[in-house]
Formats: structure tokens, C-alpha cells, sequence
């Protein structure tokens, strides 16, 4: 066929960048949490992740999704999966990094809660499945180190490693595990104590007894996991139990994979129902705390969650800037364009709030003994989780608009992301869920209005459009509505991010981010420096 044609104007793919150094957010927040130790290291970590070999295996996990094998070649139950090599090789990186176990190191300094979660943000920007089985593990590790029955304390060592470990064997035999959790069941959803699945004991009744449980589990999160936490029905109510893969004679236990979930996204990631025929779990806690045991874990779950959210975030606006800075229209750069330059300075700027307030809930969340920042992080993590979340979807969808027609299709990676986006919104608590729960933690804690007097007035006079909000939203505070919750918890949340941007970021940007997001008469203009200033922090500047 003849030649008809030369490519040009086309942006060659965003390939072999550094995720960490091309963010100057993130490293400022690194350095200001007490994390500065670990730059090199991310440093490091974000030139590997952002080289085309990373991303590539991003997207085989995704074209590739684990394949169910109920049945060998015999007719013998397997219940197993089998995954595409690039899935093993991107869990290999993330245990590598410890991002399912750095703060829970016995020799954990501070800040690792802080350089978990900038790990956990670079790999999040590569490939989102695989941090599923992570933030499980991570959230589980605490709660397991504290209620494990002792019978199963060889469990810890593996635990507590940087191996990935795939092989079917028992525990103690491996060099890494994984945690999944099993709480969801078809009648219920969010509504877990309506669960129906029965746990009888097998011999004495308590903490550390083996019980056997009898049910379903309608969102059964890695089925290939070493243990599940699942919440069942025992005598004394709802409770929460450890149920290994393998049994300790090495045995199957009795977990029957009925199918995976076609999902619309998070494909690389296997999702299952299952039931349970007479599996055998062990009791975590007593009998009737189980919703209190699973949420122990639940926190940093939902943690992960706007983590996971915001990297999604930050790679589709990575895509966009880098395309509209080679992309040329009527003589000038897409970048250079007043509108499109308006629509990237936009993006820029919730990036930075997002980035701020995560590192800070961090920072928060890596001091457990500090009731005060115990209950920042018990406040700011569902209203984190609901405002970043489902601001995901329209904000990829945006830097799709920005690449235009080629960033449609599957070609670039941007698809997979804007598939990927409404996971985190949905899993883990849905947004009226969290909104609930902010809710619920102001009315159990007044004392939290004082805490959020003394951190909001600190900037008092910096920005009339923060102090305006402030005075509004602290008049609402004093008798919260929970038809409102969902303005509520998002003004809390803008609040909160925006005392952080005035105490730490440049003044003129923090002013251009109260004017965008608090003025009530809506975004402004942004002018040259601003605009230029937020684009170059951006790119890494």
C-alpha cells in the first residue's frame, strides 16, 4: 500500500520518568513528616515504576486478569487461580518496598507510616489491583500481632517480611504472606451484622477457639490469600475469626470459590464469592466484637483508599500535562493556551490540597499514643476517603478530555485509569458510609470542635475566604445534620487541606487555592506566576 502520510504533532507516551522526583508535593510533604530519611529511597523507587518496563507490566495484569481453576485434570476441588506473570512481578516489587508492612517493623523509625504512604502512592500510579491484597495485609498486621492465637505465632516472621511468596504451602514454610478480608455477604452489603453465616464451636466457646462456619461471603476480597479476617455469626453475636487457606495438618480448609466478579475496573485484582462448608476459623477477640476487631483494621483500609484515589489522580494528570506540553495547536504549545492552561492550573491545585492533607493524616496516623492526632486521623480518614474518592472519576475523565480522542482509547493508559477510579468510593464504605461515620465521630467527640477551633484560627487572618468558611461551617458544626452530612464532611474536608496549604505552601498559591476552592462565588482566574508556579511544581520544579 503506498505511503500516504507522516505522523507528526503526536505526544510520544509519558515513559521513563521519575514518579517521585517529577512531584514536588510529595516530596515536600516527605521531608515535612518526618520522612526525609527515606528520599533517596523513593527517589529510587519512583525512576523504577515510572520506566516503560513498569508501566507495561501495569497494563498485562490488566489485559491478563487471574483465571479461576476450580478442578484439576482429576476431578480433585483446586479452588486455586492462576495470574499472569506481571501480576507476580509488580507484588514482588511492592513487598520489596514493604508498602504491606513498614510501620509495623520492630525497628520502624519515624515517619515510615509517612514513607509507607508515598510508596503506596507511587505504586498506585503503575498499577491499582495489586494494592489490594497490600492494604488488607497492611491493615490486618497490627490487629493479627495483637489477637493471633497462639497456635499460629510462627505466622509473624513471614508476616512481618519483604518476600512475596505465591506458592500454596503453609505459613510457616513461606518467606512473605497475604491477609484478605471477608465480611460482605448478599443480604447485607454494608449491613454486616445482618450476616447469616454461622460459626458453632468446634469444643470450648472464647478467644482463640476454633469454630466451624457455615455461609457465603458475596465479596470474598483474594481469594488466594494465606488467611481471611471474616465476620461470622457466632452464639454470643456477631464475631470476628482468622481463617487460613491451608488448615495446620496442611490440609485445604473448606472455602469453596463459587466464581470471580466481573468487574468494571480493578481487573488485575481477583475479587470472589464464596462459601463456606464447614470451614474452620479461629476466634479473634470474644465472641460479639467482631464489627469492633474488623474495624480495628478498617481505618487503614480506608486510608489506602483516597491514597489509591489520589495516585490514580496524579498518573492521569501526569499524562495530560506532559501531552499538552508537546502538543501544538495553531502555532503554540496546548499548555500555552489560556483555557487549557486554566483547566491543568485547576487540577495542579487539587493535587496539591490532596497531597497535603494525606501526608498530614500519615503523620497522624503514625502516633497512636497522641490522642490528639488519634482523633485527626479518626476524623479527616472517612472524609478523606469520601472527597478524594469521588472527585476520581470526573478528574481522570478531565485529563482524558485534555489528550482528547487517542487518550480514549485503549492504546493509552488512561481507560484502564478512568475504569479503575470508582473502586475506591465504593469499597471499604461507600460515600454516605463515610460521611455517617465524620458525623458519628463529631457527636462522640465535642471536644474534637475545640481541636478544630485552635487549628483553624492558627491562620486566622491569612485568607478572608478560609476565614469566611470557617465561621460558616463552625455554626453548622454545633448541630450537624445528617441530610447535610455529605456538604458537610466536604467542607471539612477543603477546610482542613486548605489550613495546611496556608501554613506550609507558597503564600500566593495557598491564596489562589482558598480563592478556587472556599470563595462561594466560585473558581477565580489564575494569573501568570500563579499559574506557571503550579504547573513547574508540577512537573518537579
Amino acid at each position: 500500500m503506498p505511503f500516504t502520510h507522516t505522523v507528526f504533532n503526536q505526544p510520544r507516551p509519558l515513559t521513563n520518568s521519575n514518579l517521585f522526583l517529577s512531584d514536588t508535593p510529595l516530596r515536600e510533604a516527605v521531608a515535612r513528616y518526618g520522612a526525609e530519611w527515606d528520599l533517596d529511597l523513593l527517589a529510587s523507587v519512583g525512576q523504577q515504576l515510572g520506566s516503560s518496563e513498569s508501566l507495561e507490566l501495569g497494563r498485562l495484569a490488566n489485559v491478563f486478569p487471574p483465571e479461576l481453576l476450580r478442578y484439576d485434570a482429576r476431578g480433585e476441588r483446586l479452588d486455586d487461580l492462576r495470574f499472569h506473570p506481571a501480576w507476580h512481578l509488580l507484588m514482588q516489587g511492592l513487598c520489596a518496598n514493604r508498602v504491606h508492612n513498614l510501620p509495623w517493623q520492630p525497628q520502624a523509625g519515624a515517619g515510615a507510616f509517612v514513607a509507607r504512604a508515598a510508596r503506596f502512592i507511587l505504586h498506585g500510579q503503575v498499577e491499582s489491583g495489586t494494592l489490594c491484597p497490600i492494604t488488607m495485609t497492611f491493615g490486618a498486621t497490627p490487629l493479627l500481632q495483637a489477637s493471633l492465637p497462639s497456635q499460629f505465632a510462627d505466622w509473624l516472621p513471614p508476616l512481618l517480611g519483604d518476600r512475596y511468596d505465591a506458592h500454596l504451602q503453609p505459613a510457616p514454610q513461606k518467606r512473605g504472606l497475604l491477609i484478605g478480608m471477608g465480611m460482605t455477604e448478599k443480604q447485607g452489603g454494608t449491613d454486616v451484622l445482618s450476616n447469616t453465616t454461622r460459626a458453632e464451636p468446634l469444643t470450648a466457646r472464647g478467644s482463640g477457639e476454633a469454630y466451624r462456619l457455615t455461609g457465603h461471603k458475596w465479596f470474598f476480597s483474594v481469594p488466594q490469600s494465606d488467611a481471611h479476617l471474616v465476620l461470622a455469626q457466632a452464639p454470643g453475636g456477631i464475631s470476628c475469626f482468622f481463617l487460613p487457606r491451608l488448615l495446620p495438618d496442611g490440609t485445604r480448609n473448606a472455602v469453596r470459590i463459587e466464581r470471580l466478579k466481573e468487574k468494571l475496573g480493578n481487573r488485575a485484582n481477583a475479587s470472589s464469592e464464596v462459601e463456606f462448608d464447614g470451614a474452620i476459623g479461629w476466634l479473634l477477640g470474644e465472641e460479639g466484637e467482631g464489627v469492633r476487631q474488623i474495624l480495628k483494621m478498617g481505618g487503614y483500609t480506608r486510608f489506602d483508599c483516597a491514597l489509591g484515589s489520589h495516585s490514580l489522580m496524579r498518573r492521569a494528570f501526569s499524562v495530560a500535562l506532559y501531552h499538552a506540553h508537546q502538543r501544538q495547536v495553531m502555532g503554540k504549545a496546548l499548555v500555552d493556551q489560556p483555557l487549557m492552561r486554566q483547566l491543568l492550573c485547576q487540577q495542579a491545585l487539587r493535587l496539591e490540597g490532596q497531597t497535603a492533607l494525606l501526608l498530614r493524616l500519615a503523620h497522624a496516623w503514625s502516633q497512636p499514643a497522641d490522642e490528639r492526632q488519634r482523633a485527626y486521623a479518626r476524623l479527616f480518614t472517612p472524609a478523606a476517603k469520601f472527597e478524594i474518592c469521588r472527585q476520581g472519576a470526573p478528574f481522570v475523565a478531565t485529563s482524558m478530555e485534555v489528550v482528547g480522542g487517542s487518550g480514549y482509547c485503549e492504546e493509552s493508559e488512561l481507560p484502564r485509569l478512568y475504569r479503575e477510579a470508582p473502586v475506591n468510593s465504593i469499597w471499604e464504605g461507600a460515600g454516605n458510609v463515610m460521611c455517617l461515620d465524620v458525623l458519628r465521630v463529631l457527636r462522640k467527640q465535642p471536644a474534637l470542635e475545640d481541636m478544630l477551633a485552635a487549628q483553624f484560627d492558627a491562620v486566622k487572618g491569612l485568607n478572608r475566604h478560609f476565614d469566611r468558611r470557617w465561621r460558616q461551617l463552625r455554626l453548622r458544626l454545633r448541630k450537624p445534620q445528617e441530610s447535610q452530612a455529605r456538604e458537610l464532611t466536604s467542607q471539612l474536608w477543603l477546610l482542613a487541606a486548605g489550613e495546611l496549604l496556608l501554613n506550609h505552601l507558597e503564600p500566593p498559591l495557598a491564596d489562589a487555592w482558598c480563592r478556587h476552592y472556599l470563595d462561594s462565588r466560585g473558581p477565580v482566574q489564575l494569573n501568570k506566576v500563579v499559574s506557571e508556579r503550579l504547573l513547574l511544581r508540577a512537573s518537579g520544579g
